[in-house]
C-alpha cells in the first residue's frame, strides 16, 4: 500500500524559509543600524539633544516645499563640495529624501560615508515625515497636517513598538 496523502502546502510567506536566529539576529541588527524611522528622528529632535545633523538631500525646490524643520540643506550632488563645510564629521549624520519610492537619502548616505561620516537613513522621508503628522517647514512657516490613520497611531504619542 502507498501514502497518497500530499505534503502539507506551504504557505507564500514562507516558500523561502526563515533564516536561522543568529543569522535574522544579524539581518535585523544590520537594518537598526543603518536606518532610523521617522518617529524615532522626529523624537530625538524633540529631545533637544538629538546627537546628530539631519540632513536634506533634495533639490532646492523640493526643500522649500516643505522640510523636516532643523534640517541641514545639503543636495546629494553638493555633497562632495560641501559637507566638510557645513558638516562635523564627528557628529552622525541622518539622511533623508522624498520617501520610500525614492533611493536619494540612501545615495547621500553613500556619498557621506564614503568622506568617512557615520551615517544612517531617514526610512520613510519626507513623505512619512508628512504623513505621521510631524511639522512640515516653509519659508512661510511651520504648519502640521493631520496624522494619516494607516501610518500613525491616531491621538497616541507613539506606536509603542
Amino acid at each position: 500500500m502507498t501514502d497518497t496523502t500530499l505534503p502539507a502546502p506551504v504557505s507564500a510567506a514562507l516558500r523561502v524559509p526563515p533564516a536561522a536566529p543568529a543569522e535574522a539576529a544579524a539581518f535585523f541588527l544590520s537594518r537598526l543600524t543603518f536606518q532610523a524611522d521617522v518617529s524615532d528622528v522626529h523624537s530625538s529632535l524633540e529631545s533637544g539633544a538629538p546627537g546628530f545633523v539631519l540632513v536634506d538631500s533634495r533639490s532646492a525646490a523640493s526643500w522649500a516645499q516643505g522640510r523636516v524643520p532643523g534640517a541641514v540643506h545639503l543636495p546629494t550632488a553638493d555633497i562632495p563640495g560641501r559637507a566638510g563645510v557645513l558638516l562635523d564629521p564627528a557628529v552622525p549624520v541622518i539622511t533623508y529624501c522624498w520617501g520610500p519610492a525614492c533611493d536619494g537619502a540612501t545615495r547621500a548616505a553613500l556619498a557621506l560615508a564614503r568622506l568617512g561620516y557615520r551615517v544612517k537613513e531617514m526610512i520613510g522621508g519626507m513623505e512619512y515625515w508628512a504623513r505621521e503628522g510631524f511639522p512640515v517647514e516653509t519659508d512661510a512657516g511651520t504648519a502640521r497636517r493631520p496624522a494619516d490613520p494607516l501610518t500613525a497611531p491616531v491621538a497616541a504619542v507613539s506606536c509603542g513598538c
